[in-house]
């Protein structure tokens, strides 16, 4: 396994292809740190032996011990405990811990590989491994390029005036094949290892060149990462972990990607499942760290109504009550579609499906209600918190700590922490960015809904209906 150290430099190395702001910039740019602060924190804690069995895992392929986001779930118990990591990483970072995106699709793709085999006598399942070999042995990162741009929206791929508007094969040789195309909302790219392409959606016929899934590595040629950073507001003196995010258009200019690295080529009726099978594993993973988000939130709010004062008044207690069954109705969601998870020819263990888009679905449509406990317990302060220098002026800062108190018990400095976190966590660029990807993060509500109405048996509770009411057909 890697340290935080080494997954640093292996990034310091990498050709630069990132672009910010109109310009080309290396991936250690310090405006990318606080995000690589966060997924450093993935290689640190597997290195703890304090967190070895939340943290690791066996490889099925070699018996070695893996980092278990490197790890395909080989029971119920890995489902189980990828959730429990998650739910503690992003506690521990303040957010979204970003690294699950490469291993949902590994998971998903070591499913159709196999199923793909079997029909139609292929040998993907035998490439997959190799890679999967080669993934788990260099300890890597991968990001998931699933959403494709689209154009409009009533078309198919094969419909589009601009045929690009999905990703495509455009030419296939004798040592592999050249995609043209873009991917959206890649989050983790800019600062991953491997870019793992799936189909965004079901095919027909006519879209056999849009069924393509491979994985290269990041900085491969004719890679542009278009690159969007947000990060929490930076500190003079309260200093803090610190933590952010980044996402980009990922476009693919013709870029060549060797046999031994393609998952999927024109096999249009595997396309759905494979995009649908990424969307229940990265849903799976939602009911993990979007607990640990609530968390961060539900802290937040007991410790505001600590300082204020008002921590034991019945209609805080109430908020915060209905945070905590937010948090552990999706966890206890996750927890369902874990145990109640399927094996499948690959050996790998998929989630039920229902539980787990039920638990993303709730996840996803509480998000803003989150915030609004939250901006409601805090009060007006996080929004005009005078800056951190005027805490610190010789002419204003003894006003700003004499008026900031609230709790006599409590420092003016820990109030201060206190009111600078909310302020971050509700009225900052990057807290915008946090709730509109709480919602839309592995699939809208709307796609949730449409999982579970697809998958549920209604016929079954139309017979109990029909028995109680005694109606015969």
């Amino acid at each position: 396994m890697r340290t935080a150290d080494q997954y640093v430099e292996k990034l310091k190395s990498m050709r630069p292809n990132v672009y910010v702001g109109g310009e080309v910039i290396q991936r250690d740019d310090p405006r990318l740190l606080p995000a690589i602060n966060v997924v450093s924190q993935t290689f640190n804690y597997a290195n703890d032996p304090q967190y070895e069995d939340l943290m690791t895992a066996q490889s099925h392929l070699t018996g070695e011990k893996i980092n278990r986001f490197c790890n395909i779930h080989q029971n119920t118990n890995d489902l189980l405990k990828k959730q429990e990591m998650t739910r503690f990483l992003c506690g521990q970072t303040g957010g979204c811990i970003q690294r699950c995106m490469g291993i949902d699709a590994l998971n998903a793709i070591s499913v159709v590989t196999k199923e793909m085999d079997k029909l139609l006598g292929t040998t993907y399942y035998d490439r997959f491994t190799n890679y999967l070999n080669y993934f788990q042995k260099n300890d890597l990162v991968g990001n998931c390029a699933q959403t494709d741009v689209k154009g409009d929206r009533s078309k198919r791929p094969h419909e589009q005036e601009d045929p690009d508007l999905y990703l495509r094969i455009v030419e296939e040789r004798e040592d592999g094949i050249v995609v043209r195309g873009a991917k959206a909302h890649n989050t983790i790219a800019p600062y991953a290892d491997e870019i793992i392409v799936v189909p965004t959606r079901f095919m027909t016929e006519k879209d056999k060149d849009y069924s393509v899934s491979f994985a290269i590595p990041a900085d491969t040629e004719g890679v542009y990462l278009v690159t969007r950073i947000t990060n929490p507001r930076p500190r003079k003196e309260l200093k803090t972990f610190e933590h952010g995010s980044a996402d980009s258009l990922t476009v693919f200019n013709d870029v060549f990607v060797p046999w031994e690295r393609v998952f999927m080529n024109g096999e249009t009726q595997f396309a759905g499942q494979l995009a649908m099978l990424f969307a229940l594993f990265h849903r799976h993973s939602y009911t993990g760290c979007k607990p640990g988000m609530t968390d961060v939130i539900m802290g937040a709010s007991a410790l505001v109504s600590e300082y204020n004062g008002v921590e034991k008044a019945p209609h805080v207690r109430d908020k915060l009550a209905n945070l905590i069954t937010v948090a552990e109705l999706v966890y206890g969601a996750g927890i369902a579609a874990s145990v109640k998870s399927k094996q499948y020819s690959s050996g790998t263990y998929v989630p039920e499906p229902v539980y787990a888009n039920v638990g993303r679905y709730h996840a996803g449509v509480n998000v803003y209600h989150e915030y609004d406990v939250l901006a409601d317990l805090a009060g007006g302060l996080p929004a005009t918190l005078p800056q951190e220098e005027e805490f610190i002026s010789s002419e204003t800062g003894e006003f700003m700590h004499k008026y900031i108190m609230r709790n006599p018990e409590i420092t003016a400095e820990n109030q201060h922490r206190c009111f600078r976190m909310l302020s971050d966590m509700l009225c900052s660029s990057h807290a915008g960015v946090m709730q509109v990807a709480g919602i839309h993060g592995g699939g809208s509500p709307i796609m949730e809904i449409i999982a579970i109405m697809g998958q549920y048996d209604l016929e079954s509770k139309k017979r109990i209906a029909k028995n109680i009411a005694g109606i015969t057909d």
